[in-house]
């Protein structure tokens, strides 16, 4: 049995493609959205245990938020999150971050 951080990193190597929070919470089985919000603090610790494991070689990187009406790029988040509105436009209609593993 291992834990739900390493589930995370199971489905991210397995993952030929980026996947959002709620791919992620879809397969690891979760539907309550406050489980779901922790997932971001989750993804945080795996990327350092898998830096950690790998000696540097993987890492979890993540294609930041974006505004789907204006094109907006959250590249400096204080925190990992999905922002609620777009600073640009005020726009609601926010892309939310995907996470994928790489090589380096």
């Amino acid at each position: 049995m291992s834990t739900r951080r390493e589930r995370i990193i199971d489905i991210l190597k397995k993952s030929g493609r980026p996947l959002t929070i709620n791919e992620i919470a879809y397969e690891l089985g979760l539907n309550d959205p406050k489980e779901i919000k922790h997932l971001y603090d989750d993804i945080v610790h795996a990327s350092r245990s898998l830096q950690r494991r790998s000696n540097g070689r993987l890492m979890i990187v993540m294609e930041p938020p974006k505004c789907a009406v204006c094109g907006f790029t959250f590249k400096e988040l204080k925190r990992l999150r999905k922002p609620s509105k777009c600073p640009k436009c005020r726009s609601e209609r926010i892309l939310p971050p995907r996470f994928l593993i790489v090589e380096t």
